[in-house]
């Protein structure tokens, strides 16, 4: 995972969070989170390699959290990969859906669904491609992407090929759906990784790209080639068009794309690109408004660390940490780097916060996949996890420092712009060392507290529920746009209490190859109502309500009424 210089574009900016002096303290006790695992009855093994000798075996392992059939409660879909070896000899793997029982159980359902062998599966997002009004999982794999339509009726269909999605054949990685072009259909991004051909495989060890501190390990990604990204434009019909050298969004230098988010960063009403590329400069790609991007990523200060390095640039978290009504990004690196957290300053600019903000030191020991903002106490401001593991199993056998399997990071938001690690206080499940991957957030059990699933590499996943503080109060959102965007894909919702506004939105991926709950949740603290709610549609709609009830769940039809779900549990 890269560690090429660049010279970057220094950024400046004054712009700095303007946070009301009644949350300058925080003295909250420190959320547990808990694994659950045993009790949900979920038995799922990712399977890899021991030595890991090639690149492609180490970088699967995404999860999806998606209510696939309708019923209010979130489900679980877990990506799978064989081993180069196992591939050579024909054999597959086993991906697998897990449906939510509504007690805290879960069903493997991935036979009825016919959903378990879709590729040599990477990750799992969630779009509805045909504007159905029910949630489409879209599988990246290391040979191209799986669509897989949902019938509604508990199964889905392959409809890869009648999508128009079956030319694509490269190393597929964090796909995403949105609307980039405003016509209420979802399309497709989908980044690729590493130009590599299972028939001439490199030789582990064979060169210096392939040793690590002097001990011969799997090759890449630097020393190999890259792939192009593409984009499918939706022509809504059921089958799309690629259009990425068109968009401004191909990817001419091929750089090595891990992971991609739609995402409005200047709120100017047009959904932006964020892509991430491995050891190599990001992408940022402002939407010009008339179906073409303009990569800005060294302009707006998110293409490079501070310092002018390429890092290797893993998982997206995206989040208003601040408040402030602008969305941040963190993103992930390899050990001897450090989480990169870049502040949203407003029009476009971004600053690199990372020292400042508290999470650079803890990280930099580790190599990151995961991670997400989320309100781990329901305290109204969004916490940060980050997952870690390493990709040479052979680290343990030399001592440098780090090891193959490695703890989680928890950081608690200070609401100052800063974070304090409480990795150690966070509980035991934390400090559990494992070689994690995909990491997504999500209310399992409908109990208005926040779970996190992760998904290891190797063996099996971790489920963990948060203990919040229960004095706090929640409030959380299910969005459905009309006529068109019916998961209403990047929908914004702003909730107003006092001097506080916080705003959270609807997206498709990020993280780690994976995909949260699209329902959108927060934390009000210790106030029991809302002074106000205001949701923002991917059109430009707008809609308002006051004085709102929490610790409910809310259904919301473009156009309706915020309509109560009754807890079923």
């Amino acid at each position: 995972m890269g560690f090429i210089q660049a010279q970057a574009k220094a950024v400046s900016s004054s712009a700095k969070p303007n946070l009301s002096e009644e949350h300058s303290a925080n003295n909250e006790r420190v959320p547990q989170l808990v694994d659950i695992t045993a009790s949900t009855g979920i038995h799922f093994e990712h399977l890899s390699s021991p030595e890991q000798k090639y690149i492609v075996e180490s970088m699967s392992g995404g999860v999806a959290l998606l209510d696939y059939d309708g019923d209010g409660w979130l489900d679980i879909y877990f990506t799978n990969a064989p081993s180069v070896s196992m591939a050579l000899a024909g054999k597959k793997a086993r991906s697998a859906l897990f449906h939510n029982n509504h007690d805290g159980t879960f069903t493997d359902v991935t036979e009825k669904a016919g959903v378990g062998y879709p590729c040599w599966a990477m990750g799992a997002a969630v779009g509805d491609y045909n504007n159905d009004g029910r949630p489409d999982l879209i599988v990246s794999c290391f040979g191209g992407v799986v669509l897989y339509r949902n019938n509604g009726d508990g199964t889905f269909t392959d409809v890869t090929k009648a999508a128009g999605l079956d030319k694509d054949t490269g190393w597929a990685t964090g796909v995403t759906f949105g609307d980039y072009d405003g016509d209420g259909n979802s399309d497709l991004f989908v980044p690729h990784y590493v130009d590599l051909d299972m028939n001439d495989l490199p030789k582990f060890g064979s060169s210096k790209t392939c040793q690590y501190h002097g001990v011969a390990v799997q090759c890449g990604p630097r020393g190999l080639k890259g792939s192009p990204d593409t984009l499918y434009h939706n022509n809504g019909d059921g089958t799309f068009t690629e259009v990425a050298k068109q968009a401004g969004v191909d990817d001419p230098n091929h750089f090595f794309g891990l992971g991609a988010v739609w995402s409005d960063f200047d709120n100017d009403g047009k959904l932006d690109l964020f892509v991430g590329n491995d050891g190599e400069p990001n992408y940022l790609y402002h939407n010009e408004g008339n179906g073409h991007f303009k990569e800005m990523a060294y302009d707006a200060g998110v293409a490079v660390s501070e310092d002018g390095t390429e890092q290797a640039n893993m998982g997206l978290a995206l989040g208003d940490y601040l408040n402030v009504g602008r969305i941040s990004l963190v993103v992930t690196h390899f050990s001897d780097e450090y989480a990169a957290m870049f502040r949203n300053d407003g029009g476009m600019t971004f600053s690199d916060v990372s020292r400042a903000s508290g999470i650079s030191r803890s990280s930099s020991p580790y190599v990151g996949w995961g991670d997400a903002f989320l309100d781990l106490d329901n305290s109204g401001w969004k916490d940060l996890i980050l997952v870690n593991g390493h990709v040479y199993p052979q680290v343990d056998s030399v001592k440098m420092g780090t090891r193959y399997k490695e703890p989680k990071l928890v950081f608690k938001n200070q609401h100052d712009g800063t974070f304090k690690d409480v990795s150690e206080e966070s509980g035991e499940a934390v400090r559990e060392l494992q070689v994690s991957r995909g990491l997504a957030v999500g209310d399992l059990f409908n109990t208005g507290k926040l779970d996190v699933v992760v998904e290891n590499l190797t063996g099996s996943p971790m489920i963990l529920a948060a203990k919040s503080n229960p004095a706090n109060h929640w409030v959380s959102f299910d969005l459905e746009g009309s006529p068109k965007n019916r998961l209403a894909l990047n929908a914004r919702v702003w909730v107003t209490i006092g001097k506080q506004r916080q705003m959270d939105e609807v997206r498709s991926g990020g993280s780690y190859l994976s995909q949260n709950d699209l329902r959108l949740h927060f934390g009000l603290g210790d106030a029991a109502r809302i002074d106000k709610v205001e949701v923002q549609w991917p059109n430009g709609e707008r809609q308002s309500f006051e004085n709102i009830v929490g610790d409910h769940f809310y259904h919301l039809k473009q156009g309706g009424t915020l309509i109560p779900v009754p807890q079923t549990r």
